[in-house]
């Protein structure tokens, strides 16, 4: 088959989404190898055509779709090599791979009877293919990782980080692994367990860690005080100084970083996002999870500016085959390995791009990085690489000295997340290469003189840049003689004007400890962004900071005209003393050209948010200053959180807003004192609240006035609740404002609230939000109330009134006779209601419910009884003569509270959009047995309050003083002091029993609407 397909040289055309390569690809293989090449292992596996070996590797070479000029040689293949799990190179060009036998699809079956192992692969002939092999260490276990440096060879063996002593290079280990740091959890992972190894610019040793555990890491014997916790994101170690640290967190897989031209670490992830720019200290959005400090109101989002799949799908949609627009995008959602390329064989045109290995698109994903507000934005490329062997499964790829590519594939079937087995003889490592590469001999990089090794800064490849730093720190810090690179360094930074030579010296001087504090303070002078921010980090990784330099960060931070430049002065803050912060934090915080950026604002937080509250003093005279509303916001929210030890710090923020004319002031101090004391219905006034909030409530802004009353309610402000209680009844008001005006009033209770509510129960206005509120309330009257109104509510008022009549015993009871005396049709009762009227533990209760809707308790063999019977009706004919538009109907009705379906509904569980719909037995399992398999994201809580109030739901956020519960409709904020009782349960929120009130034909037609693949018209 013909390798090369037609493109145009880059400068004549810029590709967006990969879609002009796609229609090339199309034009370069039958439709036939094009389908086939889009069809996964796990959908062909379903129709029996799962291949049972990987294609003979020559023919696997042969297939590979690359740019034209481009052409790959099989570096190695089974039995040379086999699982590649990681590869790295060392200072004589060989690569170095972990071949990982235990790795475990399922957290329980590490296969602990293997033993995986670190493989030295040489190609000394210069052809472009290994001919040289040998076994360095065979006794790992978990191996993910290999990297080498300081006299060995460090491998990640979960729950380890080890060090491997060579020191006379003679590719023997001296003796056994010593245990440099441990602490990784290695019980509870797979697929997510810590990986990645690889020297940064800095000398520091970085490394990943996946979401589905928590570690706390330090060097063995540490106590637990002293280990440092991490549960997804990257960390690093210092080799000399010993210094373990977690420098940034979140996402959900990291698998693959590399760093740029600059410096700067873009690591590679999965499902959430797929591209982050590495920032220390920054805190990113994360798949399902809390970060570890609940004060950080918010995180920061991915570098890229798209998603290499249709994210009008489901992420793991793939499982059933990469679709034409999934494809057209990128291939799928899962990456790893990610390499910036920097080599000196690709033509210019690909140099400083950035490429990851796309699971299951089978291709290399390529991403432009342009420097964009505080930081930067990756911009799809154009993709290359294109994999026909459905095997290939690429895992790492680096740079060589040739300036070629390595690739890793693992080669295998399925994906991380199934359980279809692992295959330990297969393994491939492929070269990517421009041409020819020029072979660079059998060297030894070990042999140059110190001055050798700094003029290769000057290298076009940057293999040799990286190798001849890291050899220059290790005679340092072997305390060797370094005269010569202590005199030639700052001749090489003071003679070159490109940016990069420039911070190729400075790192290399900071390696052998020749960058001292005043000099570094010097270049915080510098034109180049690039070499004041490399200057700004190297000084905060010192373990104290002189005067003069804080003074110069804080004048930086007021007038620098760089947001690149401001953002690592927001990452140092964590990194200095608190009361060092203040200064910095403050004039960045007053850089209000910065109110928009995705990540500064949020930065700025992070270094101040521990600050406090003991820095309450500063943080009130910067929120009276001009400020990022962001951080004066948050401000608010963080004093306010602990208001009753904080309490002169919020009067004195009360009195800010109060006596202040800017509306924009005032509304982000009343929203953040408001946001802390969400969900609480009573806390104590600060003092002098009463004359202060007479200024507020009197406010020209509206917006002003209704944030005040809702604190002034959460106060007990018997002004604030009068005036609510005024705009709530007044019929002439703006509705909106009489629902929040009710909702307001609901959350404070009261028996003057429940007459309010009891009399606007047939105002159309208020009529809904009122049903919702009697739910606060014990009252033997009100199931009456609702019931009698119930005909005259719209479609949401009805399931609102359903709510509250499932919200206690008494009411349930009311509830069921009504339906048994059919004032209420049955089928108005959700899976969720029957649930809870279940979860009474009433025997009285329950059988009304069997009696009149059904029961709830299905056991396990009734379930599978149930979907079997149905998988067997249920036929393709049957799905196709059903009626998908009524079938949306009934989505509405049944599903569309907890999950949304081509963007309409509510996301409490999972998007359906790209959910395993056309797979009916999927749905059956999900739908019949929700509870069989699921995450602990989704698992409920049972919450019972004083009042005799029951709710289920899910607890998405938590404080010492309120709990965040979302249940089947919405979003309640409990206060602790009202709760009587929580009991965990390890149900999911979706209820058994959704399908007990439809008829087969209403079944068929649900399924036919959840199996389509566009949204359909509502049935008339």
């Amino acid at each position: 088959m013909r390798r090369d397909f037609p493109l145009r040289p880059r400068a004549e055309v810029a590709m967006k989404n990969s879609t002009q390569l796609l229609r090339a690809f199309h034009a370069a293989v039958s439709t036939v190898a094009w389908c086939a090449f889009f069809v996964s292992p796990s959908a062909q596996a379903e129709s029996g055509a799962e291949s049972t070996a990987p294609a003979p590797a020559a023919q696997a070479n042969d297939e590979i779709l690359v740019p034209n000029g481009f052409r790959t040689t099989l570096f190695a293949s089974e039995p040379d090599v086999q699982q590649p799990i990681g590869i790295a190179t060392d200072e004589r060009g060989r690569l170095w791979v972990a071949e990982n036998y235990t790795y475990a699809d399922q957290a329980t079956n590490f296969d602990l009877t293997k033993r995986d192992r670190v493989v030295i692969l040489e190609d000394t002939d210069g052809d472009g293919r290994a001919d040289s092999r040998k076994v360095f260490w065979d006794q790992a276990q978990k191996l993910t990782s290999v990297e080498v440096g300081y006299g060995g060879v460090w491998v990640l063996c979960a729950p380890q980080l080890l060090f491997i002593p060579d020191r006379n290079h003679d590719d023997v280990p001296d003796g056994p692994p010593e245990v440099v740091l441990d602490g990784w959890d290695a019980a509870a992972v797979r697929h997510n367990i810590v990986n990645g190894l690889r020297w940064g610019p800095d000398g520091w040793l970085y490394g990943r860690h996946g979401i589905l555990a928590t570690s706390r890491v330090g060097a063995p014997g540490a106590k637990d005080e002293d280990r440092t916790p991490i549960n997804v994101g990257v960390w690093r170690y210092h080799p000399t100084r010993k210094v373990f640290e977690a420098v940034a967190h979140g996402t959900t897989n990291p698998w693959g970083f590399d760093f740029d031209r600059h410096g700067e670490m873009f690591f590679i992830n999965t499902v959430i996002g797929h591209l982050w720019h590495l920032v220390p200290g920054a805190h990113y959005e994360r798949m399902y999870g809390a970060d570890f400090n609940p004060h950080l109101y918010g995180l920061i989002g991915q570098t890229a500016d798209h998603f290499h799949w249709d994210t009008g799908e489901h992420w793991n949609d793939i499982r059933q085959g990469v679709s034409n627009t999934t494809s057209e995008a990128g291939g799928g959602h899962a990456h790893s390995g990610l390499m910036i390329y920097q080599g000196d064989n690709w033509p210019e045109s690909y140099r400083n791009q950035m490429y990851t290995l796309n699971f299951h698109g089978r291709r290399l994903n390529a991403d432009r990085l342009e420097r964009r507000g505080s930081g930067y934005v990756g911009l799809h490329g154009e993709d290359m690489f294109f994999v026909q062997d459905e095997w290939f499964r690429g895992i790492d790829l680096i740079a060589g000295a040739d300036g070629a590519v390595y690739i890793a594939d693992w080669s295998d079937t399925g994906e991380c997340h199934e359980a279809d087995g692992v295959h330990h003889a297969s393994g491939r490592i492929y070269r990517l290469a421009y041409g020819e590469p020029k072979w660079p001999g059998k060297f030894d990089l070990r042999d140059r003189s110190d001055a050798e090794l700094v003029e290769l800064q000057l290298h076009a490849n940057d293999w040799y840049v990286r190798k001849a730093r890291r050899l220059l720190a290790e005679r340092h810090a072997a305390g060797q003689d370094m005269v010569a690179a202590r005199e030639a360094l700052p001749k090489l930074y003071d003679s070159q004007r490109n940016e990069v030579h420039r911070l190729r010296a400075m790192w290399c001087l900071a390696a052998i400890g020749a960058a001292d504090e005043a000099w570094l303070r010097e270049q915080l002078g510098e034109s180049n962004e690039h070499l004041r921010v490399w200057a700004i980090r190297l000084l905060a990784d010192q373990a104290t900071v002189e005067a003069a330099t804080l003074a110069r960060f804080a004048e930086l931070a007021a007038g620098d005209s760089s947001g690149l430049v401001r953002l690592y002065l927001a990452a140092a803050l964590q990194r200095l003393p608190h009361a060092d912060r203040w200064p910095i934090g403050a004039a960045l915080a007053a850089r209000l050209e910065d109110a928009d950026d995705r990540q500064l604002p949020l930065m700025i937080w992070y270094g101040l948010e521990p600050t406090l509250p003991a820095a309450a003093e500063q943080a009130i005279a910067l929120s009276q200053q001009p400020c990022l509303p962001l951080v004066r916001r948050h401000i608010a929210r963080r004093l306010t959180s602990e208001l009753e030890a904080n309490g002169q710090a919020v009067t004195d923020l009360a009195e800010v807003a109060a006596t202040s004319n800017d509306k924009s002031l005032q509304l982000d101090i009343l929203r953040g004192m408001g946001d802390a004391l969400q969900g609480r219905r009573r806390a104590p006034a600060p003092a002098g609240w009463n004359a202060l909030s007479a200024r507020l409530f009197a406010a020209s802004d509206t917006d002003v006035r209704d944030e005040a009353r809702r604190l002034g309610v959460i106060f007990g402000d018997p002004q604030a609740i009068a005036e609510l209680r005024k705009v709530a009844a007044d019929p002439q008001a703006n509705a909106a404002e009489r629902n929040n005006a009710l909702r307001v009033l609901t959350a404070d209770g009261g028996p003057e609230t429940l007459t309010l509510l009891e009399t606007l129960l047939d105002d159309p206005a208020v009529a809904n939000e009122a049903v919702r509120g009697l739910a606060v309330y014990d009252d033997a009257a009100i199931p009456e109330l609702v019931l009698q109104r119930y005909a005259a509510l719209d479609a949401a008022g009805k399931e609102l009134a359903i709510d509250t009549l499932t919200s206690r015993a008494n009411y349930a009871a009311a509830l069921l006779a009504a339906v048994k005396a059919g004032a209420i049709d049955r089928t108005a009762l959700s899976a969720s209601h029957a649930r809870l009227i279940a979860g009474f533990n009433d025997a009285e209760l329950t059988q009304a419910l069997e009696e009149t809707w059904g029961s709830i308790r299905t056991t396990a063999d009734d379930k599978r009884a149930l979907i079997d019977r149905l998988r067997i009706a249920l036929t393709p004919r049957k799905l196709e003569q059903a009626d998908a538009s009524a079938g949306r109907v009934l989505f509405n009705k049944t599903c569309s509270n907890c999950h949304v379906l081509y963007g309409e509904g509510k996301l409490v569980g999972p998007d359906l959009t790209g959910s395993d719909r056309r797979n009916v037995t999927y749905l059956l399992e999900n739908i019949v047995d929700p509870s069989a398999t699921v995450g602990t994201e989704f698992r409920t809580t049972a919450v019972l309050l004083s009042s005799g109030r029951a709710l289920s739901g899910v607890i998405v956020g938590e404080t010492d003083k309120t709990l965040i519960l979302r249940t089947q409709t919405e979003e309640i904020a409990v206060d602790r002091d009202d709760i009587e009782e929580m009991v965990p349960q390890e149900l999911s929120l979706m209820p058994d029993g959704l399908l007990t009130q439809l008829t087969d034909e209403q079944i068929a037609d649900l399924f036919a609407y959840l199996s389509t693949t566009a949204q359909v018209p509502l049935a008339e």
